[in-house]
Formats: structure tokens, sequence, C-alpha cells
């Protein structure tokens, strides 16, 4: 790894020099010894119970600054390593209901060594795709991604004493509030009435009232056509919409991502014909895109290669699966750069769907060729989002790089253990519950990821039109609003009215956040219920008007641009709801052990 950077001397001399291997293996056993297997553990038991997890990268980024800490504000980059180690372990840890999808689909189970090298191989294609992505949506596009903006938030405040003091009220009230109304909302009958999610509110608070209001459009759209979707039979009576909007989500935001790299595509076109000097070396921040896409055609090629030789596989749907992940790596990192919201499970979904056209009939070919989406997709949109804090921090994109392949290793390896133990451990948990009654349900392993997984995997042969139609509704209503918004709100005439006063900012906010939203905003609201779309809407307004009632720059002293008060509140809201999703993980795995 080439020599980090610092800005200071460590401040502790027992700590070793920043650059050293030392200094490196210190990082590195930190985040993927300790930390990872630790994110790991609670990510594999909450997918198990609930089909959910929380990402690694906001709890490791708190306690890696502990390790850190003795550096000084220099010690921000090796706190960043960490998570970044972390995080991938830990996510690779979540993909275990993947070894769940097998047993509960009667599959044989291959060998460990098989298991572990397939995993292995499909996240490092995803590392890969995610960097291939990185001057896309980081540094281009600019994404928000409000869990890296927390990290680095939280990082750059518990590493540098002078930043602490500045921002320890706003980052420490958040995380106490977040923490309590996660620990609370189970335990209080009227907070859990409210569905409170002190994560979604404080996202919110991060991206605005514009990018919040326009998720509760989408989520009053699809709620305000549920009784369509039951007419048509998307939906059964009872059934919650967005088991039909989630298609239409996904089409969206593919629709409006082809607008945005068609523009980018023809800018490109345009500096190529002007022959523009390339910049200077010393602001490059990355790899050639050459040699990641070099890496990425390798990991893909070997992704395909162990699926053929190993699982039995035809090539072509392996093909078909690579192919697809680099389209939803680019697709959910959009969605996780403007919302914070990863559909993986959704892009799943859509991949059997779409594989499902080109002629897939069997179960057990589709869950090995999809586990190309579900792992690379992951891994691809946590690359995103740890490249963005990377990129706030000022951080060594290659070392950052290097710490996110090494914790696939170990996540590889974390990932089948978890398996192993949870289904030997818990018999229960090999049970297939879309084949059980509904009073022979398990109260407490729900399983709601791999129930998703198996059950649309069940149904390969079923009619599929409704939702091939659902889906390219969604492409075209992406492709239109996009288009419509380039047209009106790019235009200078408009922009002019926009900034002529209250009247024409009034207007500005309502067709950008209502009457025409963003289609990776809206897109929220089709993947989440109806209340976790009204509190990002309701954080985002309550940051817009905080700011609006504020004076410029207050309370924002010495600290950097993007270190306002609402990004604090709501990456502390953040922070103390994953810590209170840990905490409950943690507790329920050791009342069952």
């Amino acid at each position: 790894m080439p020599v980090l950077p610092t800005d200071a001397a460590p401040r502790a001399a027992w700590l070793p020099p920043p650059g050293s291997w030392q200094y490196h293996l210190m990082l590195g056993a930190a985040g993927m010894l300790v930390l990872g297997p630790l994110g790991g553990v609670a990510a594999a038991y909450m997918n198990f119970s609930l089909g959910f997890f929380v990402g690694g990268q906001v709890l490791a980024g708190i306690l890696g600054s502990v390790v850190t800490a003795g550096y000084g504000a220099s010690g921000r980059h090796g706190a960043n390593y960490i998570q970044t180690a972390a995080a991938s372990v830990a996510g690779m840890g979540g993909m275990a209901v993947v070894l769940q999808a097998m047993a509960w689909l009667g599959m044989a189970q291959p060998p460990l060594w098989q298991l572990v090298l397939y995993l292995l191989c499909i996240g490092m294609f995803g590392v890969g795709v995610g960097m291939l992505y990185t001057p896309l949506l980081v540094d281009r596009m600019q994404l928000t991604f409000p869990s890296g903006l927390a990290v680095a938030n939280i990082l750059r405040a518990l590493t540098d004493p002078a930043l602490l003091r500045r921002s320890v009220a706003r980052l420490g009230g958040g995380m106490a509030l977040g923490l309590a109304s996660g620990l609370g909302s189970g335990r209080v009958p009227w907070l859990a009435a409210l569905d409170l999610s002190a994560a979604t509110f404080g996202a919110g608070m991060i991206v605005g009232a514009r990018v919040g209001v326009a998720a509760l459009v989408g989520g009053l759209a699809g709620w305000a056509m549920t009784p369509w979707f039951i007419a048509a039979g998307w939906l059964a009576p009872g059934e919650p919409y967005r088991k039909a909007t989630f298609l239409v989500a996904l089409g969206m935001i593919l629709g409006a991502a082809v607008v945005d790299l068609a523009q980018l595509l023809a800018q490109a076109c345009r500096r190529w014909r002007a022959q523009h000097k390339p910049r200077p070396a010393e602001q490059r921040r990355g790899p050639g895109m050459g040699w990641v896409a070099a890496w990425a055609l390798l990991w893909g090629a070997a992704t395909v290669a162990a699926g053929v030789m190993w699982f039995g596989q035809p090539l072509a749907f392996q093909l078909i699966a690579v192919l697809l992940a680099l389209v939803f790596a680019l697709v959910n990192g959009i969605s996780v750069g403007m919302v914070d919201q990863n559909p993986i499970s959704s892009a799943f979904v859509l991949s059997v769907i779409l594989m499902a056209a080109a002629g897939l009939r069997a179960p057990q070919v589709g869950l090995i060729a999809a586990t190309v989406l579900l792992v690379a997709t992951a891994e691809a949109s946590d690359m995103q989002q740890d490249r963005s804090t990377g990129w706030r921090l000022g951080s060594d994109r290659m070392v950052q790089f290097g710490y996110q392949v090494a914790g696939i290793v170990v996540g590889a390896l974390v990932a089948v253990a978890m398996a192993r133990l949870f289904l030997q451990a818990y018999p229960v948990l090999a049970l297939d519950q879309t084949r059980l009654p509904a009073d022979q349900q398990p109260a407490r392993w729900t399983s709601a990821m791999t129930y998703k997984i198996v059950g649309v995997l069940h149904g390969l042969s079923q009619d599929r039109a409704g939702q091939y139609l659902a889906v390219a509704a969604g492409l075209g209503i992406g492709l239109a609003t996009a288009l419509l918004r380039r047209a009106i709100l790019g235009h200078s005439a408009w922009q002019r009215f926009a900034r002529s006063g209250r009247r024409g900012q009034a207007a500005d906010f309502v067709l950008d956040a209502v009457i025409l939203p963003s289609p990776y905003a809206s897109s929220f609201g089709g993947f989440v219920n109806l209340a976790a779309a009204a509190w990002m809407a309701a954080g985002g307004v309550l940051a817009s008007v905080g700011a609006a009632l504020g004076a410029p720059g207050a309370g924002r002293q010495g600290l950097p641009r993007d270190m306002n008060t609402a990004s604090l509140l709501g990456g502390g809201l953040i922070a103390g709801d994953a810590l209170a999703a840990l905490a409950i993980g943690m507790a329920g795995l050791l009342s069952v052990a």
C-alpha cells in the first residue's frame, strides 16, 4: 500500500507511524478481525430473524475512531479504512441468507470451499463495479449518500478535538435521540404505533425537503393506486401497495439513469473531440478506469466460471446475471446516494423476472444466478458509500479500495460460517416458510428477505405479464419525468423566475418536489411503507425550515461546509438508530443462544 499522507505527527508515540506496515496491520486487524465479524454476526442474525440488516459503516466508524484517536485529526483516514474493511465483512455476513435459500429449495449443499470462493468472486466483482462507477456517482454527480456523510462527520468530529468541541452537542444529541427511539420503538406502545424510524428521519434531514417530499409523493401515489392494483390482480386485498410498486420504482430509477447517462456520454464525447489535456496526476482521485475495468472483467469471468463448473449453471444465465449486475449496481447506487435505500432484494426479484422472460424455469438455477445480483449489488453500493466518505475526508482512494478487497475475503468466510452456525443451531431456519401454513410460521425467525427470494423462485412458472408491465411503466415514467425536468427546470427562463422572489421559489419547490419530482427520490416511496416515506419527508421539511429561519452560517463556526446543523443531527440519528439495532440484534442472539 502507498504511504498515507498525514496532517500532523502522531500524538501518541506508541502508535505505529502512518503508512507503515505495522499501521496497516493494526487497522486491518481492528476492521477485519474484530469490528467486521461483530457486524457480520449482527447482520446474519437480523436477516434470519427480521429480513433486513443495518450496514456496518456507521457503527464501525464510531468504534474505529477510538482506535485512531491518538493520531489527532489525521486519524480520520485510519478510522475510515477500518470502517471500510469492517463494512465489507459485515455486508458479506448478511449474505448468509443465500445458503438459507438453498436449504429452503432443497438443494444439496456444495463443499464449503466452493461456497466461499463463489461468494468471494462475486464480492470482488462487486467492488470492481463499484469503483468503476465512482467517477460518475461520487465525483461527477456528487450524490449525498446520507450514511456516508454521517460517517464522514462522525470521523471528523471524533478524531479532531477542535471539531468535536464545536459539533458534540448536535452530533451527540442526535445519537442519543436515535438510540432512544430505536430501543423504545419495540417497548413503548405509542412510539411503536408511530412506526418511527430515526434513521429515515435523519436521512431526510440530510437530503432536505425537496428529496423528502418527493419520496412522500411517490408513497402517496402508490397508496392511492392500491384499489387499482387489487382490481388488476397485482395485489390481493390487504397486501401493501409496495409489493407492486417496487417494480415500478426500479423501472423509474432505470429510466432516469438512462437520461443522465446519455447526457454524461454526450459531454464525454465533446471533451474527447476537443482533445482536452488530462488532469495533472496530483488531481486524480483513483486508478485509471482501464485498470478498474480489467479488475471487474477478471472477477466477472471468474464468477461465471465458478457458477458453471461448481454449480452446473447454464452459461447463458450466468452471463445474464453478470450483465444485470452492471445495471443494478448503478441503479441501486443512485438510490443509496439519493435516499440511503439499497433495494437489493427488489433487484434480486426483478433479475429473476427478467431471466424468466429469457426462459428460466428451474428455481435452483435462478438462485445461483441471481445471487450474483444480490451480493454484487450490495457490495458495489457499499463501495460507493465508502467512496463518498473518503471523498469528503480526502482519504487515499486506492488504500481504501485495498481495505475493501481484504474485507471481502474475510466476509466470504464469515457469511458461510454464520449460515452453517445458525442453520445447525436452529433447524427451524431450514424450513421453507413459503410452504408452511400460517399457524406453523415461526414467530422468532421470520426471515423476510429469504421469504421474498424463495417466493419469487417458486413462482417462475406463473404468468408475469403484470410484472413486465409494471417495470415498463416505471421505465416510461422515469424517462418522461427526467426529460421534462431537464426541459423545464433546466431552462434559463424558469431559473430566472425561480430566483425572482418568494413566489418563484415556492413555484420552483412545488414543481421540483411535487409535480415533477426526481424519479430517484420519488421511487423511495415505492420501496417502503407510507410511514417511512412520511418520516423522511418530515425530516427534510424540518431541516429546510430550520435552515430558512436561521441566520446564514449560524452554528457552523469553524466547521466544514457539509457539517451543518441538519447533517450533524441527521447523522447522529442514523448512528443512534444503528446502535440500537445492533444492541437489539445482539441481545436477541444471546437470548436464543
